[in-house]
């Protein structure tokens, strides 16, 4: 039997009707009495940590769960974490970043309906994180959600409604969970050196949406308050080169005041590639860009975060940026 941390946050998986729409009140132990069937495989305590609409997560809330899992990490085999659906791939790949090199699964797994309510995912969703959790073959922070095991780094919500809510983005599922049974598709070693706490993380960074006929000019009036700009560019990604709405003087200015700006695409599925056309081999070349390639976007903000936590050094914000963390190292040639 492995002892598990039930951690609770919020979200709908804990939420009832009230008259202005659902909200946050079931507490861990009640969502615990929903799946009676965790007896067979686990012993399970609850941490009531925070009650909030995951719209509300902010980067001070995933320190307070970085915090809560580092004072209880000794005392158990694994833990859940039940969040809102919103901003999970934002909170299960902050804490990839926060967390790094645990040889104990960190589970985070919420619903897409209530758990009071007669259909609902969240009874499923729960019962097999628990599992997931309490299997002595399962390392790192993933997301476990409509039976799919999903790398902290790589999910991304892409349905508001159905319970197929999360994928996993140019990267392939870890495992999958049906009918009491994990499905692996890698073996992954017990990381060593592990785990490593980070308590750090900055908010200035920004993102900046590319939309056609779109100046400059909000791209420079971000930096006074930004110190890492994100740029969500078209296709493999480039930068508009137009007269009418140039921005090589304004990341020309950005850069030599120190900020980092960072590439990355709006199309969900295979990357950018700034060197395929002209428009983005110019800009990375004269500019010296990064470039977010396969990552998702959460991951990239949150990578930010995390290194501009750490560091205002360029250089090391490069190198920091480039290299694989977490389970990502174990699979960098996939």
């Amino acid at each position: 039997m492995r002892n598990i941390l039930l951690i609770s946050t919020g979200g709908t998986i804990a939420s009832v009707k009230t008259s202005q729409g659902l909200a946050p009140q079931i507490g861990p132990d009640d969502l615990l009495g929903y799946v009676p069937a965790h007896r067979e495989f686990c012993r399970v305590d609850t941490l009531p940590l925070l009650n909030l609409d995951s719209t509300n997560m902010q980067p001070h809330h995933w320190l307070q769960i970085v915090g809560a899992i580092r004072e209880h990490y000794q005392r158990y085999d694994g833990f859940v974490v039940c969040h809102g659906t919103d901003t999970m791939a934002y909170t299960a790949a902050a804490l990839s970043y926060l967390i790094q090199k645990s040889p104990k699964p960190i589970v985070v797994t919420g619903a897409q309906k209530p758990i009071d309510l007669d259909v609902t995912d969240a009874r499923t969703n729960l019962l097999d994180s628990l599992r997931y959790a309490s299997s002595s073959r399962s390392h790192g922070v993933v997301i476990v959600f409509d039976g799919k095991v999903i790398l902290g780094t790589r999910a991304r919500k892409e349905r508001t409604k159905s319970y197929n809510a999360f994928s996993s983005i140019n990267y392939p599922y870890l495992a999958t969970i049906q009918d009491g049974r994990i499905t692996r598709f890698f073996t992954v070693p017990v990381p060593d050196g592990g785990p490593v706490f980070y308590n750090q993380l900055s908010c200035r960074v920004g993102l900046f949406k590319l939309i056609p006929g779109m100046g400059p000019q909000l791209l420079l009036a971000m930096a006074d308050s930004c110190d890492a700009i994100i740029i969500e560019s078209f296709g493999v990604g480039g930068l508009p080169a137009d007269p009418s709405c140039d921005f090589t003087a304004a990341l020309t200015q950005l850069t030599g005041r120190g900020k980092t700006v960072v590439m990355t695409t709006q199309v969900p599925y295979e990357g950018s590639d700034m060197a395929v056309y002209q428009v983005g081999h110019l800009a990375k070349r004269q500019l010296g860009l990064l470039e977010s390639y396969d990552m998702t976007l959460e991951a990239t903000v949150t990578k930010l975060m995390w290194i501009l936590g750490q560091t205002c050094d360029p250089a090391r914000i490069q190198a920091l940026y480039h290299a694989p963390v977490g389970l990502d190292t174990l699979y960098a040639e996939t």
